[in-house]
């Protein structure tokens, strides 16, 4: 290998994930194979919001292109327009995938399990692994792609950009959900449902670490020792005490 390896901040969930050049090399799972399909496939259809897979290295790495630019978690609050734009980005997106068909022996590393299945989603669309850069904005960290639904992709990315959690003030929140909802184009049954996925998601990232805590499962049992679920359970209950004002915003 040529280069010099410089650490990458990973995040929550991956590990040693390293910069080589114009490269990101991080551990393949048993998941990486499938990935690599879901990020060949939009590089095919000429999706650019998602990196392209470069193969292995000799370590057996998977090896992805490496997209200059802050994430969108480290920047200043989004605006309006921004949040339209990231809204947009995961309609575009989860049309891209809509013509995607995962090999026959496609292995999933999906934390939290879904509503329903539909097709392949990335299930952690947040601003932790969104680059914003120059050119275009890319969404990193498929590890735990698989089988989905459109709403409960976007479920998740509504509560984490608005973002929805204790201490917020519900009316500018509601505001800005409706920003990053018109931004995807949802109709009016969709947003009549996102009421009960964004709760069901939130609450279900909380449960994801008490039940981590309680059988060890990693990383979700670090994470609940860091505090996270400190986090996720007020956040769960906070959607649930303003669904009213979220979603009286999405279909007016």
């Amino acid at each position: 290998m040529t280069g010099v390896e410089i650490p990458l901040a990973c995040g929550n969930v991956a590990a040693r994930v390293v910069r080589v050049g114009a490269t990101v090399r991080k551990p393949a799972t048993p998941a990486t194979p499938a990935v690599e399909a879901v990020l060949r496939h939009l590089e095919r259809v000429g999706f650019a919001g998602a990196p392209r897979a470069l193969g292995r290295d000799e370590q057996g790495r998977q090896v992805l292109e490496y997209v200059e630019g802050p994430l969108a978690h480290a920047s200043p609050s989004m605006t309006a327009a921004e949040l339209g734009r990231a809204g947009r980005l995961v309609r575009d997106l989860h049309e891209a995938l809509d013509s995607f068909e995962p090999p026959a022996d496609a292995r999933w590393e999906v934390a939290i399990a879904p509503d329903r299945e539909e097709l392949v989603c990335h299930h952690d669309l947040a601003p932790w692994n969104l680059v914003l850069g120059t050119k275009r904005w890319v969404f990193i960290d498929w590890d735990g792609a698989g089988p989905g639904t459109r709403l409960w992709d976007l479920a998740y990315t509504a509560q984490s950009f608005t973002p929805l959690q204790a201490g917020g003030e519900p009316s500018q929140d509601a505001s800005r959900l409706r920003a990053l909802v018109d931004g995807y184009g949802a109709d009016q049954a969709q947003r009549q449902q996102l009421r009960a996925l964004i709760a069901a998601h939130t609450r279900g990232m909380f449960d994801l670490l008490v039940d981590g805590a309680r059988t060890g499962r990693q990383p979700w049992a670090r994470l609940h020792a860091e505090g996270h679920g400190e986090h996720w359970g007020p956040a769960a209950d906070y959607v649930a005490d303003h669904a009213d004002t979220f979603v009286r915003a999405l279909v007016t």
